[in-house]
């Protein structure tokens, strides 16, 4: 087997597992590196198994495409074509005239150095949310809608008896229907989207029924629970004291305002709230490849414009799973062919290159329909906390663009300390970006993660032994 190229996977989710797939079964060896215990990503995160969870099914919609993903992969790994190496934090990848470098820490302490030398690089990274903050929303209780969901669905585990569902976004649906499946009392699903957007964009659902279907689905399961849906709707504030009570949502006008004397306050104790997803782009900045606004560029190959890294997925444009199953698949099918000195076939990938067409098209009306309300920022108060790091107001930002001048993130960063916590300004970057005045522009970071000073200090600067090769 040593004598086959290899291609190093980052990220074991939908895009990162197609990938893999493909290409083991073109004839390359495949490392598959994941952050996580088990395969899946956050798509298919499932119970762990001393849970004995009895139909861990019910917490997805597209279980059996999750069976064939696992069958396919249990055959590769017994064949000895796939390597994987679960709890690998990548945090960085270098090129090198004779292939890549990908270096990782092991284990949840994330103190272990790992290195994994590979001929190619796919990278599979994903995405994560985009928070967007307002009065109240550091109180325990708040949670992201993606966290409410992956706490359930990975720990069967829900943060409290009534909860809110807010925000915008189809990822809403299934939290919202998850969570009162599983005994929650949802008293509202709050959507800022106007459903009348949808009508401009019929062609290109119409070219998905399987996703209408989908949605009528959880439209019936909605009914069913009896959660009540306000569209056009924000949320306002959250309240409590030692922990989350209550949340006020209010109705939008057409311009995306608060439409004053529409205030109503809702008792919960949870509330799962999200404003869709921005792609991981870390290490494909490291590497240097191109960047189309926040996505990583590929050609129809899924190639950057790096030699020998590919991607798909979330990273190059948040679409679903379904696309990152297409693109994953051409991902994979292209590197194997490319490694190996060979033509890629695109009948190999003829299907998925077709889907994946009508997926992206798919994507982009979903974008379009669902966006935060235009003027959420009018909401924030002066005490309100952006970067929760570093504990920095809206009104720092606001004196700090105003006062001092700063009109762009590092700008304001610099001035205020926003984005210099732990998160490195992932969770606060688009409201700092929103009330400077700017566009969102990616952040360049060294590495992906944090790494102790002592993995640095002992990292070679080429590392010839020690690694996997």
């Amino acid at each position: 087997m040593t004598d086959r190229p290899h291609l190093a996977v980052i990220g074991a989710g939908p895009a990162g597992l197609a990938a893999t797939l493909a290409a083991a079964a073109h004839g390359v060896r495949v490392t598959l590196l994941d952050s996580a215990p088990e395969a899946g990503g956050q798509f298919y995160r499932c119970p762990a198994t001393e849970l004995h969870a009895r139909r861990p099914q019910a917490l997805h919609h597209e279980w059996r495409t999750w069976e064939r993903l696992q069958d396919g992969l249990r055959t590769h790994l017994q064949a000895g074509v796939v390597r994987h190496l679960t709890d690998h934090h990548v945090w960085f990848a270098e090129r090198w005239p004779d292939g890549f470098t990908v270096h990782a820490l092991l284990g949840p302490e994330q103190e272990d150095p790992v290195t994994v030398h590979a001929d190619a690089v796919l990278l599979a990274t994903g995405g994560y949310e985009k928070v967007l903050p307002f009065p109240g929303w550091t109180l325990p209780g708040v949670v992201t809608a993606g966290g409410a969901q992956a706490m359930l669905k990975g720990t069967l585990v829900v943060s409290g008896r009534t909860a809110v569902v807010a925000g915008t976004g189809p990822l809403l649906l299934p939290v919202a229907t998850g969570l009162a499946a599983a005994g929650v009392e949802v008293a509202a699903l709050v959507e800022s989207a106007d459903p009348k957007a949808f009508v401009r964009r019929t062609r290109a659902l119409a070219a998905q029924p399987g996703k209408l279907a989908e949605g009528a689905r959880y439209a019936a399961q909605l009914a069913r629970h009896r959660v009540r849906t306000l569209t056009r709707h924000t949320v306002v504030e959250a309240h409590g004291g030692e922990r989350l009570e209550a949340v006020t949502v209010a109705a939008l006008d057409a311009e995306g305002r608060i439409r004053p004397g529409t205030e109503r306050r809702i008792p919960c104790d949870t509330l799962a709230v999200g404003h869709g997803m921005l792609p991981h782009t870390d290490l494909a900045e490291t590497l240097g490849c191109r960047l189309d606004g926040l996505n990583v560029h590929v050609d129809d190959e899924q190639r950057t414009d790096v030699p020998g890294v590919w991607a798909a997925g979330e990273t190059t444009g948040i679409g679903g799973s379904a696309l990152a199953l297409a693109e994953g698949h051409i991902a994979g099918c292209s590197a194997a062919a490319r490694l190996q000195g060979t033509a890629p076939d695109p009948h190999a990938w003829a299907t998925a290159a077709k889907s994946r067409t009508r997926l992206r098209e798919f994507a982009a009306a979903l974008d379009s329909v669902y966006s935060p309300p235009a003027h959420w920022r009018e909401q924030l108060t002066d005490d309100t906390v952006v970067c929760r790091c570093e504990e920095v107001t809206a009104g720092a930002l606001r004196e700090a663009v105003a006062g001092l001048g700063a009109g762009d993130v590092r700008t304001a960063k610099l001035l205020t300390r926003a984005g210099m916590g732990w998160c490195q300004g992932r969770m606060c970057a688009p409201a700092v970006a929103a009330l400077a005045g700017c566009e969102l522009v990616p952040s360049r970071r060294p590495f992906a993660r944090p790494v102790p000073l002592g993995v640095l200090a002992r990292e070679h600067t080429h590392p010839t032994d020690g690694g996997l090769s």
